[in-house]
C-alpha cells in the first residue's frame, strides 16, 4: 500500500508540475535556433541538439501579407530534429490579412521533408491577439497532426493575464533576452502551463540560471560556430 501511495503522489506531483508532459517527444532537450543567415551546423550531434530554423517571414500591412522566403543556406547532418519557424512582423499599418488568407503559407511548411515541428514567432500586440488567436487555430487546422505546433512568447505573457493558456498549441516558449522593462528572477517558473516545459535564451547575453527540467531553446545573432555550439552546451548543462 505505501509503493501505490508513493506513486500516486509522483504522478501527482508530475501533473501538477508539468514535468510529465513533453511537447515534442524524441527531441534533443537543446535546440538552436538558426536565424537569417548562412549556418553550417555539420558539427552538431543530432543526440545532443536539434535546429529551429527561420524559413519565412510574413510582413503584414495594409490589408495583405508579404511573404519572405529564406534565402540562406542551412546545413545539418543527418538525422537533425528539425523546426520550421515562421516570423510573424505587423507594421501596423492598416487592418491585417484574414487569417485565412496567410494560414496556409504558414501550415504548409510542416509537410516539407524532415521537419518534425512547426513554430510562429510573433510579438503580437494586445489589439492584434484575437487576430493570432484565430490564426493559430487555422494553421492547426491544416497541419497533420502528427506535426507538434509551438509559439515564442514574451516572458509577460507566460505571467501577466495568461491570455495565452487555451492556445491550441503544445508549447510557447518564453524569451527571456532582449527583455526590456520585464523582469525575469533568475530560476522562477511561469504561472502559465504551456511556458513550463521550454525556455528561450541567446548567446550575446548572460545565460541567467534557468528553471530545471526545461528544453532551452538557445539564440544567435549571427551564423553559429562549433565554439559557440560547445560553449552553448556546457552553459546549459550547467543549469539542467
Amino acid at each position: 500500500m505505501r509503493h501505490r501511495r508513493s506513486g500516486l503522489w509522483f504522478c501527482v506531483l508530475v501533473l501538477l508540475t508539468g514535468c510529465g508532459r513533453d511537447p515534442l517527444p524524441g527531441f534533443p532537450r537543446v535546440i538552436l535556433w538558426a536565424w537569417e543567415s548562412p549556418q553550417n551546423l555539420h558539427f552538431i550531434d543530432p543526440h545532443e541538439a536539434g535546429v529551429a530554423f527561420l524559413a519565412r517571414t510574413l510582413v503584414l500591412a495594409d490589408h495583405q501579407a508579404i511573404v519572405r522566403p529564406r534565402v540562406q543556406p542551412l546545413r545539418v547532418p543527418p538525422g537533425t530534429a528539425l523546426i520550421s519557424v515562421v516570423r510573424l512582423e505587423s507594421t501596423g499599418r492598416g487592418d491585417l490579412p484574414p487569417s485565412s488568407e496567410i494560414a496556409p503559407a504558414i501550415a504548409d511548411l510542416a509537410g516539407e521533408p524532415g521537419i518534425r515541428a512547426l513554430q510562429i514567432d510573433y510579438d503580437a500586440r494586445v489589439s492584434e491577439r484575437a487576430f493570432y488567436r484565430q490564426l493559430i487555430s487555422e494553421v492547426k487546422r491544416r497541419m497533420p497532426e502528427r506535426i507538434p505546433l509551438s509559439i515564442t512568447a514574451l516572458a509577460s505573457w507566460c505571467n501577466g493575464d495568461g491570455w495565452i493558456a487555451t492556445l491550441p498549441v503544445s508549447d510557447a516558449v518564453p524569451m527571456l533576452f532582449r527583455m526590456g522593462p520585464e523582469r525575469y528572477r533568475p530560476g522562477s517558473g511561469f504561472r502559465v502551463p504551456l511556458c513550463r516545459t521550454s525556455v528561450g535564451v541567446s548567446m550575446d547575453e548572460p545565460l541567467a540560471r534557468l528553471p530545471r527540467g526545461r528544453r532551452v531553446y538557445v539564440f544567435h545573432p549571427g551564423p553559429w560556430t562549433q565554439w559557440d555550439y560547445k560553449n552553448a552546451l556546457q552553459e546549459v548543462h550547467r543549469w539542467q
